[in-house]
């Protein structure tokens, strides 16, 4: 069947601005992918990230040269794997992909990919990098909620006060930090021993990918997670040798199909897994639910931290994040 793929970029506007050690945003850029037979229509959304190389043009130039297969009607997701690279732009099609057979088969993505039953799931709320009175008088706005994620990696020697004006903010509340890769060799150790002291249950990604071959799984005060380090299942053998679990992320893995694999791949090299995100509408966290479901970590509070999410979204009800309805996605 003949299928049109076409792509938007959308600007959402950020409650306040979002601080992590490598700057400040005041908004979420997303692409925005479309799949159509002219009768039914699939959607997905990605986060073009300058990090990897990405830019919403670069995105968009990805997604229309990958436009005439689908006019050829001769993707699959299998398929897709192979046409398009890993990153972004790719997460984008794959979603929309996946929500388009959903529509045109009237079946859920979860049933489709062996998911089941997908139920509500508890996601960390994000407190972004400041000084350590702010962060404080945040965590204590936030901690009514059971899971928060701190965000470390300022280039100050202020990383251990910061944890510990959250933990006094947010006592009951478990914690993850995520330094951002910004943590370098002298100071690794002394904002470990903090992060112990405040009873972090995982560090995410505290030094630089490709300076990270010091790490010994298992050896750290604190469990430490694989992000910037972590992209497609090719990278877990190594992985496994150095961190405790991992961060799938959808923008990472190019998509869900790649997601769903690496999870299944992680459980064999015995990693922990995150559901991460990037910040992003409801109609980005609703397929990285379904990697959540065997996740020991859930972050996907992206639709939480924006001003307003798109209509309809997921529903939140707190920190509870629940399963899309079929108009959302999927």
């Amino acid at each position: 069947m003949t299928l049109q793929l076409t792509a938007t970029v959308e600007r959402w506007p950020i409650a306040g601005a979002f601080t992590i050690s490598r700057g400040s945003k005041t908004e979420a850029v997303v692409v925005v992918a479309t799949i159509t037979d002219g009768t039914c229509a699939g959607r997905g959304e990605c986060v073009p990230y300058p990090r990897y190389g990405e830019s919403p043009d670069s995105v968009m130039a990805l997604i229309d040269a990958a436009a005439p297969h689908f006019a050829a009607g001769t993707v699959t997701p299998q398929t897709l794997l192979t046409l398009m690279p890993a990153g972004a732009a790719r997460n984008a099609v794959d979603c929309a992909l996946w929500d388009y057979i959903a529509k045109r088969d009237g079946k859920r993505v979860a049933t489709l990919v062996g998911v089941k039953p997908v139920r509500p799931l508890v996601t960390a709320y994000t407190l972004s990098l400041g000084q350590p009175d702010a962060m404080r008088a945040a965590a204590e706005k936030a901690a009514h909620r059971p899971l928060l994620k701190v965000k470390l990696g300022g280039a100050d020697d202020l990383d251990p006060a910061r944890i510990a004006a959250v933990r006094a903010g947010a006592p009951a509340a478990d914690l993850i930090v995520d330094a951002n890769e910004g943590w370098i060799a002298g100071i690794f150790d002394r904002n470990m021993a903090a992060c112990a002291d405040a009873g972090v249950k995982l560090v995410e990604q505290p030094v630089p990918e490709g300076n990270d071959a010091f790490l010994r799984r298992g050896t750290c005060p604190v469990p430490i997670c694989a992000d910037e380090s972590c992209h497609t299942g090719k990278d877990l053998p190594v992985l496994a040798t150095r961190y405790d679990a991992i961060n799938i992320k959808l923008d990472k893995t190019g998509g869900l199909t790649e997601a769903l694999a690496m999870a299944r791949a992680a459980r064999d090299h015995g990693l922990d897994i995150m559901a991460g995100c990037m910040l992003a509408t409801s109609l980005a966290m609703a397929p990285a639910l379904l990697i959540a479901q065997s996740a020991r970590f859930v972050d996907l509070d992206g639709p939480l931290l924006l001003a307003r999410d798109r209509e309809p979204g997921l529903v939140y009800d707190g920190s509870t994040v629940f399963p899309p309805a079929p108009e959302v996605w999927g």
